[in-house]
């Protein structure tokens, strides 16, 4: 019992022992915690005090700047001032000279400095402090405010150009009003003397450098349209060049124009004037019309360019059968051809006409010859050129007359295909309104092609083509068709 009562007394005294070391471990831990705070908190004290030394003295330092700077400007500024108010002293009875105009319209906008006050702008319509600002145009701008009226963006440049008493950059100038060529997309240069020169197609008005006529630049041998750079076009095999528009309504072989033959035949029918004899139509390449021209007596042709020919000699003559394939670069590939030997049974062998147009033009050439073969037909006794050439005009732009107007619907046919018609004969439109339906929808580049070759017409400059079409659409405009062909027959004029 003595031993258990000595082992708990023990106990007791290591317990304490261990309580009393643990206090003591606790206070020196405390105590050590304690000492890293203060000296965490005075490190943290320092660097905020050299932190606001620093700032303290950078704000010193940009305000001892600034004060610096401030009394630099001012100097500077009452120096302007002073100048400046000198300046206006001096030039109180001269007038600031006016800008100048080139042949450009280039104005010099030289700056005039006025005092603060003494000018509003004319661009913000705020009144105008110290500083810079330009005198032009007959008023005071800021310079920010003199801007282009193309790009908006202020105008430095010491030269400017002017339309409308507007002021550009003379690049935005030159960007919106200097003509650019139709055909190489450059501006168009100025010659010698400076003015810009180029070429302008009276219909189509397609503008182009001058050069183009000379470098060798394709031309339609349809619309005579130029062609653009960037774009393509069919080379025929006898050297002409076909532009795509156009080639979409051309026609290619003798068989392909056959509808378009008969389409002219009931116009003529519907005038009436219908030819008894079946006449033989036949597509041709260039030169087999060429060689069927020279072998021809008293054959008529177009001019200056013979596309379409009446015959009355005996010939045997080179027709396209097939239409032609289009292969690679648009070139023309496998022309098939055949000779078709032309026997005279009358006064008319055959019609000719070249291949390869649209479908107006080659129906308008058409149309043409019709009127040769019926003058032949009919007995009609040998005619000037100018009256011959110019009836078979008028019948060729009768029928595309006739054509635009079942093309666009309207209700007024132009020039003399009304007055013809109300002359003559009703079925004139009917018939070609009846075969319009069989043609489908024209395009908008057909229709326009259609006013051109209208316009061919109208405006040749030919005595036999040009002034004879005109003197015969006159006569018939005033007095019909059919007075017209009777004065002819019996006079060899137009009445």
């Amino acid at each position: 019992m003595e031993e258990d009562e000595r082992l708990a007394k023990a106990q007791i005294e290591e317990d304490e022992r261990l309580a009393k070391a643990q206090m003591e471990e606790d206070e020196r831990l405390a105590k050590a915690q304690m000492e890293e705070d203060e000296r965490l908190a005075k490190a943290q004290m320092e660097e905020e005090e050299q932190l606001a030394k620093a700032q303290l003295e950078e704000d010193e330092r940009i305000a001892s700047t600034l004060v610096e700077d401030h009394e630099k400007v001012s100097t500077f500024q009452a120096e302007e001032d002073e100048q400046l108010a000198r300046a206006l002293q001096e030039s109180l009875n001269i007038e600031p000279p006016p800008p100048r105009f080139d042949s450009g319209n280039i104005f010099n906008p030289y700056p005039f400095f006025y005092p603060s006050g003494y000018r509003v702008c004319a661009g913000c319509q705020t009144e105008i402090g110290h500083g810079r600002f330009l005198s032009c145009m007959g008023a005071f701008w800021h310079p920010e405010c003199f801007r282009c009226n193309a790009c908006n963006e202020p105008i430095t440049d010491y030269e400017f150009s002017m339309s409308d008493n507007r002021p550009y950059h003379k690049s935005c100038y030159k960007e919106q009003h200097h003509p650019r060529c139709d055909v190489c997309r450059n501006f168009i240069p100025t010659n010698s003397s400076g003015l810009i020169e180029y070429r302008k197609h009276p219909f189509w008005s397609q503008q182009y450098c001058p050069s183009h006529e000379k470098d060798g630049t394709p031309r339609c041998c349809s619309c005579e349209r130029m062609e653009p750079r960037d774009t393509s076009y069919l080379l025929l095999d006898d050297g002409r060049k076909l532009c795509l528009e156009c080639l979409d309504s051309a026609i290619m072989d003798t068989h392909e124009c056959q509808p378009l033959y008969l389409e002219i035949q009931e116009f003529y029918e519907g005038l009436n004037m219908k030819v008894e004899q079946q006449v033989p139509m036949l597509l041709v390449e260039r030169q087999a019309l060429n060689e069927a021209m020279e072998g021809e007596k008293s054959g008529h042709h177009h001019l200056p360019e013979t596309r379409g020919l009446c015959l009355s000699e005996e010939q045997t003559v080179a027709t396209i059968s097939k239409r032609p394939r289009i292969g690679a670069g648009y070139r023309i590939i496998d022309m098939f051809t055949e000779p078709y030997r032309l026997v005279r049974r009358c006064e008319v062998t055959a019609i000719l006409v070249l291949y390869g147009l649209p479908r107006l033009l080659t129906g308008s050439i058409l149309a043409h010859e019709m009127m040769h073969a019926w003058l032949r037909l009919k007995g009609y006794p040998n005619l000037k050129p100018e009256v011959e050439e110019g009836i078979c005009q008028v019948l060729a732009h009768m029928w595309l007359d006739s054509e635009m107007y079942s093309i666009t619907g309207s209700g007024v046919a132009s020039t003399s295909s009304s007055s013809a018609s109300s002359s003559s004969s009703s079925p004139s439109s009917s018939s070609s309104s009846s075969t319009s339906s069989k043609k489908g929808r024209r395009s908008d580049f057909e229709k326009k092609l259609g006013e051109f070759f209208k316009h061919q017409i109208e405006s040749d400059t030919s005595s036999a083509y040009g002034d004879g079409f005109r003197e015969g659409n006159d006569a018939v405009s005033k007095y019909g068709l059919k007075r017209t062909l009777d004065h002819i027959r019996l006079t060899g004029t137009f009445p």
